[in-house]
């Protein structure tokens, strides 16, 4: 499972990281086109197509490698156990929460297969087929780190 989970990472990390790229040329060039008066209309579109994917793999890149945001200035003054329950209804509260963007993500394809792209000939539905499926990754993982966090002793709970 820890392989399949790596070389989902590495393909992650490389679609991010070419969308990052695509974006930055992408937007730098329309803005010189613009400057100079051939404006390019349908990169304003694939950014955002972009960045909307971006944006979840993104998250789910994070979430492996374990460098989400934390503020624990209170949380290091608690106990281990009441830090490891804390942790525990953090991980279950995403991972409902996850499933919620799961289930209305895909109603939200569903919703809006007929919209296009104003100057694409695309349906809209590529850009919020995004949520779900990077709700999808991220469930897995968060649900990967909930195993893992009540497996984990709490007397050894925050030396990772």
């Amino acid at each position: 499972m820890k392989k399949i989970s790596n070389a989902v990472l590495r393909i992650e990390e490389v679609l991010a990281g070419a969308m990052l790229i695509m974006i930055s040329v992408l937007v730098f060039l329309s803005a010189i086109a613009r400057t100079v008066g051939m404006p390019i209309n349908w990169a304003q579109d694939i950014s955002l197509l972009a960045f909307a994917w971006l944006t979840f793999i993104g998250a789910d890149i994070v979430a492996k490698t374990g460098n989400l945001i934390r503020i624990d200035m209170l949380e290091k003054h608690f106990p281990k156990g009441l830090r490891k329950v804390m942790t525990l209804v953090f991980d279950v509260a995403i991972v409902l929460f996850l499933l919620i963007l799961i289930v209305y993500g895909f109603l939200l394809v569903s919703q809006s297969w007929y919209r296009t792209f104003q100057t694409l000939k695309m349906s809209y539905a590529w850009c919020t087929l995004s949520v779900p499926v990077g709700s999808v990754l991220l469930f897995f993982t968060m649900v990967g780190k909930l195993f893992k966090d009540l497996r984990t002793p709490v007397g050894k709970w925050g030396e990772n």
